[in-house]
């Protein structure tokens, strides 16, 4: 199946689902502490663009990143800076950060064949890896000539570009 198709079918069904190489996988459904988390992520990337005066916009899942021409992943929150979309739009082209939060089915293709895809993206300059169970950021960062990884268990992960920079404990913070 191309993206094209992928996109015209997956708009007509139920559930979430995700493209890799040509072949379609559906999402499984997830537990509330996941949710919870990926809403953590999903306001503390708002509120740290909010506090750096960008106007970048935060998209939670759902939101499709095309990575190459047979595959696509709906990431649990990205950030895109451009002009704004049309409300109809299920494609972000040109993603800055893009965010997966593990699970215990989602570990391996996240911290794998993810990492790769998504770094195939020219725009995407961040790809941060969410670990509820260790309590800890991978932030997977392009470098010059290689991709940086910092692994951070406190502190602030520095986003730039586009200039932001999340504290770490406040992802994990139960409110």
């Amino acid at each position: 199946m191309t993206i094209d198709e992928f996109l015209a079918w997956s708009a007509t069904q139920p559930g979430r689902f995700e493209l890799v190489e040509g072949e379609v996988f559906s999402t499984s459904p997830e537990r509330v502490s996941q949710g919870r988390l990926k809403c953590r992520c999903q306001k503390a990337l708002e509120r740290a663009l909010i506090e750096a005066g960008l106007r970048c916009e935060v998209l939670p899942d759902g939101a499709t990143v095309r990575v190459d021409d047979r595959t696509a992943y709906e990431p649990d929150a990205l950030v895109y800076c451009g002009p704004p979309f049309d409300g109809e739009a299920i494609e972000v082209p040109n993603p800055v950060i893009v965010v997966e939060v593990l699970s215990p089915g989602t570990t391996a293709h996240d911290t794998g064949e993810k990492l790769a895809g998504y770094f195939l993206v020219a725009s995407l300059q961040h790809y941060l890896i969410v670990d509820p169970t260790r309590k800890v950021v991978i932030h997977h960062r392009r470098g010059a000539n290689a991709i940086e990884t910092r692994i951070a268990t406190d502190g602030t992960v520095r986003l730039d570009p586009p200039g932001i920079e999340l504290p770490v404990l406040d992802l994990f913070r139960e409110s």
